[in-house]
């Protein structure tokens, strides 16, 4: 991301900005639920757009890293994934200069790896874009960006996404197990986290996909929270059929805010409901699986990784 500052910035941020009323309730018409509830999800939202509008405006990786550090830091996940999005977006349009997302990505959101390869993702989804392009990944975490791209088309269509069940033809394989689980997180939001609705819409989808929305579901409430102990309890029940699977969406989602150094309370209840360990205990399965994985980030790769977190914590 070259010096590029002032007027530049400011107009591409004029341009392509996102206007935080996009991720509001009403205007995606989502499921109703609790006041307190739909605040918290559409503050991470709100966070996501900030994060974006950042990344546009911004003239280096180190300026972008100081204006997302004002972010609350529970937040600051959602924050550095709406950036990435921006900075994917910016390398996608002008290839030329395809230099922005690599630097952040080896710079200020290290800690934030996880959420800023999901954020990539929506970049692919908003472009329609083969996975992965030209976009400086990870060769494991590059399926996170599939995730991303999931969640992006639930997210501003779950019509198309949920209710018709379509994916995108320009994917295939294992690509649309991935793009399940963003697919999964979203209806987090979609569905307002009310797990009896979360679990009836996932039961509307054929067999084989619900293995990965209850993977996406499980890192959704961990990660971005929202419901009491009991509403957690309740999810644990409701998705036991897919246990392994949600509790590997939950050690995700602890190993992402711990990497960070966020963790919230709700991270460690979710983990308790749904992992049957600590936030602490369920991160360092992902870490000691991890160690078996190669470094090639095929897709036997990434889900072989998956499987051996969900057989570690099942003995747990």
């Amino acid at each position: 991301m070259p010096g590029q500052r002032g007027g530049l910035g400011a107009l591409r941020a004029r341009l392509i900005r996102i206007d935080s009323r996009e991720t509001s309730f009403d205007v995606r018409g989502f499921a109703p639920c609790p006041v307190h509830v739909r605040r918290r999800l559409e503050w991470h939202g709100e966070c996501f757009a900030r994060g974006f509008n950042s990344a546009v405006a911004a003239g280096s990786a180190d300026e972008l890293g100081a204006r997302l550090a004002d972010v609350e830091a529970s937040e600051r996940g959602f924050a550095f994934e709406g950036a990435a999005m921006g900075l994917a977006l910016l390398d996608l349009l002008v290839p030329v200069r395809a230099r922005r997302l690599g630097p952040f990505l080896a710079g200020p959101a290290r800690p934030h790896v996880y959420m800023a390869h999901v954020g990539a993702g929506w970049a692919l989804a908003r472009l329609r874009r083969r996975p992965w392009g030209r976009l400086p990944l990870d060769p494991l975490l590059r399926w996170l960006a599939l995730d991303g791209y999931g969640f992006h088309e639930t997210f501003f269509d779950p019509g198309r996404t949920v209710r018709a069940g379509r994916r995108p033809r320009r994917l295939r394989g294992y690509e649309l197990r991935a793009f399940d689980q963003g697919v999964g997180r979203a209806l987090w939001f979609v569905d307002g986290a009310d797990p009896e609705r979360i679990a009836a819409t996932v039961a509307t989808f054929a067999a084989e996909r619900r293995p990965e929305l209850w993977s996406g579901v499980g890192l959704a409430a961990t990660y971005a929270g929202a419901v009491s102990d009991g509403g957690l309890r309740r999810l644990a029940e409701l998705s036991r059929p897919f246990a392994a699977h949600a509790a590997q969406g939950a050690a995700f989602a602890a190993k992402a805010r711990l990497r960070a150094g966020n963790l919230v309370a709700h991270t460690e209840r979710a983990c308790a409901a749904l992992c049957g360990v600590g936030a602490a205990d369920a991160a360092a399965v992902t870490d000691r699986t991890l160690e078996s994985v190669a470094a090639d980030g095929t897709a036997e790769d990434y889900e072989g990784w998956r499987r051996a977190i969900r057989e570690a914590l099942a003995q747990a």
